[in-house]
């Protein structure tokens, strides 16, 4: 019998355990197009025994941090607080203001809504001009899993005083349009994820950037040592390499390019996404994933719409499989 206590899994990608025990075939044998990861990881560099031997030192920490404000282009004034990844900050940043009311348009990235539900936050996916000064914290996610949008600072429609989020995690292929700029706002928090662009999302990598108030209760929330060596040691390699950064950025527009060619050949329509997923309407999204799903390629579909599919980016060597299956579509 299962643990009473346990709840229920929110809806994300990944879960090729399942995908696997529904369509067979070893986890091994599947691609995972249901993520939004560069499927062309940043590449690890050797490292000293000291980096997974001791705990992590001060100095690691500091060249990690002074390494992500000069990539980032952070302003002075802001703080700068290296997480375990985002969801760690995700779910402690709710408790950092005293509940009220938050709005979080969707459809977006579900932990957030969780995050501050648990908190004792009464959520709204809405925020219209007569509500606006009710509201005690605002979330986007910028740009938008899955939708692709992208928001600019007059859209954010809380009152100055609120806690406001901007979750950038995809935000690395599209720089320029990255809001930053405002992090030294009073209230304000940023969140970068090393996953997504730099396709090491085992390394649980992330960052806060913002309101230094914030970030030092924060960072009593997370406790002494939140990253390890290893990734102490190569995120500062990678954000010390823009030209890899640059590279990168290229290559993902010419793949999601493809993608998209080959994806409108089934019928489908690119309505949104990023150079790392892209979110297609489909008549038939469901029978497309189950027939990829026979090929043992993983894609996502979402509970609140019946055409919406979700694909990231296949990797080089994965590439001609994926377009058989899905020219045996189309």
């Amino acid at each position: 019998m299962g643990d009473p206590l346990a709840k229920a899994p929110r809806d994300h990608g990944g879960g090729l355990d399942a995908a696997a025990r529904q369509f067979g075939g070893a986890r091994g044998d599947w691609i995972d197009l249901s993520t939004g990861i560069n499927p062309v990881p940043y590449p690890l560099p050797d490292l000293p025994a000291d980096a997974w031997t001791a705990l992590p030192d001060q100095a690691a920490q500091d060249a990690l941090i002074r390494a992500a404000r000069s990539f980032w282009n952070v302003p002075q004034g802001a703080a700068i607080l290296a997480t375990p990844g985002a969801s760690a900050p995700i779910a402690q940043i709710p408790r950092l203001r005293p509940p009220g009311r938050a709005a979080i348009p969707g459809p977006t990235y579900n932990e957030h809504a969780a995050a501050f539900t648990a908190a004792g936050w009464q959520v709204t996916d809405s925020l219209g001009p007569d509500d606006a000064a009710q509201v005690a914290a605002q979330v986007v996610v910028h740009p938008n899993n899955p939708t692709g949008r992208i928001w600019t600072d007059d859209a954010l429609t809380a009152p100055a005083s609120a806690l406001t989020i901007i979750d950038e995690s995809f935000a690395d292929v599209i720089p320029d349009h990255s809001l930053i700029a405002t992090a030294t706002r009073p209230g304000r928090l940023i969140l970068k994820s090393f996953g997504k662009f730099w396709g090491l999302a085992g390394l649980r990598l992330g960052f806060v950037i913002g309101d230094p108030e914030l970030i030092a209760d924060l960072a009593e929330r997370l406790g002494p040592w939140p990253v390890s060596g290893p990734a102490l040691r190569i995120g500062t390699m990678a954000l010390n390499d823009p030209t890899w950064a640059d590279q990168t950025r290229a290559r993902l527009n010419d793949d999601a390019q493809r993608l998209d060619r080959l994806m409108a050949q089934t019928g489908a329509t690119l309505t949104g996404g990023t150079s790392l997923f892209r979110l297609y309407d489909h008549p038939a999204a469901q029978q497309l994933q189950t027939h990829l799903a026979q090929h043992h390629i993983w894609t996502r579909v979402f509970p609140w719409s019946d055409r919406a599919l979700r694909l990231g980016l296949p990797a080089p060597a994965d590439r001609p499989r994926v377009e058989q299956a899905i020219g045996a579509f189309a």
